[in-house]
């Protein structure tokens, strides 16, 4: 991979391979959890588990049946 200029940050391109086994889309977040000089470690970050636990955290609880789909629930 190479190292590429995006303004005014730099951004790496990733792999088909690797876009499939992690399962990543477009918009999909990662989150850097180590870093060395020679390693970085990321993680997808999974905005709807996060959102599910903090609505047990207050105590929501989500309506039967209820599931959370990013792509449904931005179709117009």
């Amino acid at each position: 991979m190479q190292v590429s200029k995006w303004g005014d940050s730099l951004a790496v391109r990733l792999p088909k391979a690797l876009v499939e086994s992690l399962g990543l889309a477009a918009g999909d977040e990662l989150n850097v959890v180590a870093a060395s000089k020679t390693e970085i470690v990321v993680e997808k970050r999974d905005r709807r588990a996060e959102f599910l636990k903090a609505m047990e955290a207050f105590r929501w609880p989500a309506p039967e049946g209820y599931t959370f789909d990013r792509d449904e629930a931005n179709e117009r």
